[in-house]
């Protein structure tokens, strides 16, 4: 009940009427049915403008800390992440993680769209960062279309570190759906999982015209902390292999 009354009467006719954002591909996205939506993550601002510019609920994996913070500004925010249904997601471990999997999972087997960034964080500098493989696990296991989606300005609108977003151009860009389904029962095998994911980013890639680099982007960002670590990394001309090409030798 809260997730509809905040989307319909407070999120979409604010953002649309502040932003505007320029929708293109909403027609690649099925009217019912499971199905996993992979995008690039630029800002806190992408929780907001692309789910309210789909008609289906979109139930997004949440890092954990997301609905742990203190204070006024935490509680909301816990608030907020909980009424609209996403999932919290423990980076600690393995199983803590493995807990949010299972349930976005039930999300998929009930019928329902799952939001997912597989850079596993958002990018501090405007640049596409290699793509963890959880995505492609989940599309496997589920047996459910990919549907890849660049958001396109909200990096200018709001980086992080900026509490509130400037007023820009936001495009959001949704892509034809990835079928995987040529992969049924390999969500265990590794260069499958690499392959697949790579196939995500690639048309993540081909969507939102970024600078690609082949490093996780939580990696980038440790280097940057680090007083004595790499130079910054270099951009590589698109994501990895695609699956087209490994997964005939992962299959072999």
């Amino acid at each position: 009940m809260f997730y509809f009354f905040f989307k319909n009467v407070v999120l979409v006719p604010l953002l649309r009427w502040v932003f505007r954002p320029k929708v293109e591909g909403l027609g690649h996205l099925p009217e019912n049915g499971a199905a996993i939506i992979a995008g690039n993550h630029l800002s806190f601002s992408d929780h907001f403008l692309m789910p309210v510019m789909v008609r289906r609920r979109i139930r997004f994996l949440g890092k954990m800390e997301y609905f742990t913070g203190r204070g006024l500004k935490g509680k909301l925010t816990a608030a907020f992440f909980r009424g609209i249904g996403a999932i919290p997601v423990d980076r600690s471990g393995k199983e803590a993680a493995q807990a949010a999997v299972d349930t976005a999972l039930g999300v998929l087997g009930g019928g329902g769209l799952l939001g997912i960034y597989p850079e596993g964080t958002r990018s501090h500098d405007g640049r596409l960062y290699k793509g963890k493989v959880g995505v492609a696990a989940m599309a496997l296991q589920a047996g459910v279309p990919v549907i890849p989606c660049a958001m396109i300005g909200t990096f200018e609108a709001q980086p992080t570190g900026r509490l509130l977003p400037r007023v820009v151009p936001i495009t959001i860009r949704f892509g034809e759906p990835l079928d995987f389904s040529r992969y049924a029962g390999m969500h265990d095998q590794r260069a499958v999982l690499r392959a697949v994911t790579d196939e995500i980013m690639y048309a993540i890639w081909k969507l939102s015209e970024q600078e690609y680099v082949d490093v996780y982007a939580a990696e980038a960002k440790a280097a940057l902390r680090s007083v004595d670590g790499p130079a910054r990394p270099t951009p590589t001309a698109a994501p990895g292999r695609r699956s087209a090409d490994v997964g005939q030798s992962a299959a072999a």
